[in-house]
């Protein structure tokens, strides 16, 4: 399999569900591409997005998966930390998507917001933005040089997103699609890699601190699916001693849903 190169977390921040803007439905047929918007409210950090979000859940429907600013990337709607649900990010009755990908973006498309504006470093939230979206393209296997589409593109009578925030840092949406390919070829790892030798063993542990359990593979490369909080406890059915090193310990978890989480982290149950 080939890896990708994990630069910066991906924090889930579920709404509540389901609820007007997370009807908890999967995405049907699955994830074919990417619609790329901003949040058209300038100075609206990722953290206060997914909190309004989540006050209205119930007053309205419209709602996107992730939102990135410099600080952060926030998925409030299931994409890449949990089996991919539906977002209401784009107006059903507008027919380009169906036309250009043979779906509607409601049902087959993740929604990413870009966030900008006055007291956002725009370069690092740029940087975030195009890292995220080629990382949701490595994890469907979808052509970054075709699986992108600006919100602006599909509903041009009424938006200009994310030409809009893009102008804010002076870049513009034809860079954007270019740099989402860089930097899809950038992060892709193209080594093949044994997996690691599984002891199966089962037991439960608690974490000393919050804690990432990874998709996939024993490595601070791999998404984070989930991340729990100092205390919880922790399930496993198998440990490996052939992972990331962390600190010099290469000892991690499996779980039943074969993630990992790192033992550094974690503790005997009292």
């Amino acid at each position: 399999m080939t890896d990708f190169l994990m630069r910066y977390a991906i924090t889930p921040r579920y709404l509540t569900g389901p609820s007007k803007r997370r009807p908890r439905r999967p995405l049907d047929p699955g994830v074919r591409f990417v619609v790329v918007h901003d949040t058209g409210n300038p100075r609206s950090t990722a953290e206060q997005n997914v909190r309004y979000y989540e006050r209205s859940r119930d007053e309205m429907s419209a709602s996107a998966h992730l939102f990135v600013d410099d600080r952060q990337i926030l998925e409030c709607i299931p994409a890449l930390t949990g089996a991919p649900e539906k977002a209401w990010h784009v107006l059903y009755n507008v027919p380009t998507d169906d036309r250009l990908f043979g779906f509607d973006a409601n049902d087959a498309a993740i929604g990413v917001e870009y966030c900008f504006g006055d007291g956002i470093d725009a370069d690092e939230a740029y940087r975030k933005y195009v890292w995220i979206v080629a990382c949701i393209c490595h994890r469907f296997a979808l052509d970054p040089s075709r699986a992108v589409v600006g919100h602006f593109f599909l509903d041009p009578r009424r938006k200009t997103d994310p030409v809009t925030g893009l102008a804010q840092s002076r870049r513009t949406y034809e860079q954007l699609l270019r740099d989402i390919v860089t930097e899809h070829a950038a992060c892709r790892q193209d080594v093949v890699s044994l997996p690691p030798a599984v002891i199966e063993m089962e037991g439960t542990v608690v974490a000393t601190s919050r804690l990432n359990i990874r998709h996939g593979i024993p490595s601070r490369r791999a998404a984070v699916v989930q991340v729990v909080g100092r205390g919880s406890e922790l399930a496993y059915v198998g440990l490996t001693r052939e992972g990331e090193p962390v600190n010099g310990n290469p000892v991690w978890y499996r779980t039943a849903g074969a993630d990992y989480f790192w033992s550094g982290g974690t503790s005997a149950v009292p």
